[in-house]
C-alpha cells in the first residue's frame, strides 16, 4: 500500500513538472499581453489589393441646339475633354414663332383652283395650300411681322378678297449634344462648353444616367 501512495505521488510531480516546462502557445502569450493580431492580416482589398474608394455617381447632360450636327461634333471633340469619353449627337425639333399667315379661307378643290387662276392673271402673287388644316386655302403671304399682315390683309380686302388672318406654326429641325460626366461637375462642363462655343445654349438639362451615351461616329 505505501509503494503504490509512493507511485502516484511519483506520477503527480513528473505531469507537474512537465506542464511547467512546455513552451507557452501563442495564442496564451496574445491573450495575456492583451494584444490582438496584427492588422495587416484583416485587411480588406479591392481592385488592385487597395480599398476601392466608392465609385462617384455620374451624372446625363444634354443641351443645344446647334444647327448642324457638324457643329455639334466639332464642338464636342474640341478642346473640351469630350472627345476622350462618350457623346451622342441627337436630333430633335426646335419650335420657331409663328408667322403671320393671310389667306383666302379653304374651299371646294374646283373652286380654289378656278379662283387663283384668276388672281394669277390679275398679277397677284398667292399658291394653293396642298396639305394640312388649311387645305385648299389660298396663301396671299407668310410674314414675321403682325402689322405688316394686317397691312396686307386690309389691301386685299379693299379689293374685295376674303381674305383672312391665321397663324403658321412651324418647327426646325435642330441638334443636341448629350454626355456622361461626374455629378459634382456636370454643371462646370456645362459652362466650358458654352464659353468654348462663344454663347449660352437654348437648353442645359443634368439628370440621373438611364442608359449609357455612346460616341458619335455618323458623318
Amino acid at each position: 500500500m505505501r509503494t503504490l501512495a509512493v507511485l502516484v505521488l511519483l506520477l503527480n510531480i513528473t505531469l507537474w513538472y512537465v506542464a511547467a516546462h512546455l513552451p507557452e502557445s501563442d495564442d496564451k502569450s496574445a491573450a495575456g499581453s492583451g494584444s490582438l493580431p496584427r492588422v495587416t492580416s484583416l485587411k480588406l482589398t479591392g481592385k488592385g489589393g487597395a480599398l476601392s474608394p466608392e465609385a462617384a455617381t455620374v451624372s446625363c447632360v444634354e443641351l443645344g441646339w446647334f444647327e448642324s450636327r457638324a457643329d455639334a461634333k466639332k464642338l464636342a471633340e474640341g478642346d473640351t475633354g469630350l472627345s476622350s469619353g462618350h457623346y451622342e449627337v441627337f436630333e430633335g425639333e426646335q419650335a420657331l414663332p409663328p408667322l403671320h399667315w393671310v389667306l383666302i379661307p379653304p374651299q371646294p378643290h374646283p373652286v380654289a383652283q378656278i379662283e387663283l387662276q384668276e388672281l394669277e392673271a390679275k398679277g397677284v402673287d398667292a399658291y394653293l395650300v396642298t396639305e394640312g388644316e388649311n387645305r385648299n386655302a389660298i396663301s396671299l403671304g407668310l410674314f414675321e411681322s403682325r402689322e405688316a399682315a394686317i397691312s396686307m390683309l386690309e389691301e386685299k380686302k379693299q379689293k374685295n378678297l376674303n381674305a383672312v388672318l391665321a397663324k403658321f406654326t412651324r418647327n426646325q429641325v435642330s441638334y443636341g449634344l448629350s454626355f456622361e460626366v461626374r455629378s459634382d461637375s456636370a454643371r462646370a462642363k456645362a459652362e466650358e462648353l458654352a464659353s468654348a462655343r462663344g454663347t449660352n445654349f437654348d437648353f442645359i438639362e443634368i439628370n440621373e444616367c438611364k442608359g449609357v451615351a455612346k460616341s458619335e461616329n455618323n458623318p
